[in-house]
């Protein structure tokens, strides 16, 4: 089963790459940035994951962009990741956005998975920063979990 992984990480600490890397060694899966995800690219996969640090409460915009230009890809296999210093706030819960998101372009999403992830910028930084140990190895070890479920 052919695997793409659309990510976007843009921290220093490479938060969601190292994620990407443990989905993708388990799937034998190719990761690809959010620009090279076009619509032929993505019909070649049978199943693709969607990943990004969380930025202000949302996934990194070039990934929300290049989605929304895609076309309708009905019943095309697809599953979201995540790393984020903080945990997910009951009052904008994005992983059900951007799930959202993909089913309105007729993805069947088939799971989600989300992590903590360093943050060392903006108001983070005046405190020396947060979940700064992350993603540590047990994070790793449930990112390569997650990726045995989606496992045919």
């Amino acid at each position: 089963m052919a695997t793409i992984l659309v990510s976007s990480s843009r921290s220093a600490q490479g938060n969601t790459r190292r994620v990407a890397s443990a989905i993708a060694a388990y799937l034998n899966a190719d990761v690809i940035s959010p620009a090279m995800a076009t619509r032929d690219v993505l019909a070649r996969a049978d199943r693709i994951g969607f990943g990004s640090g969380i930025y202000w409460l949302g996934f990194d915009q070039d990934l929300v962009h290049q989605i929304e230009r895609l076309p309708p890809m009905p019943g095309k296999d697809a599953f979201v990741f995540a790393t984020s210093a903080l945990p997910e706030p009951p009052f904008r819960q994005y992983l059900r956005r951007f799930r959202d998101l993909l089913e309105d372009k007729e993805f069947r999403v088939i799971g989600m998975f989300a992590c903590r992830g360093a943050a060392t910028w903006g108001p983070f930084k005046m405190v020396g920063g947060v979940s700064t140990d992350h993603p540590d190895e047990t994070d790793l070890i449930a990112a390569r979990a997650f990726a045995t479920r989606l496992a045919p």
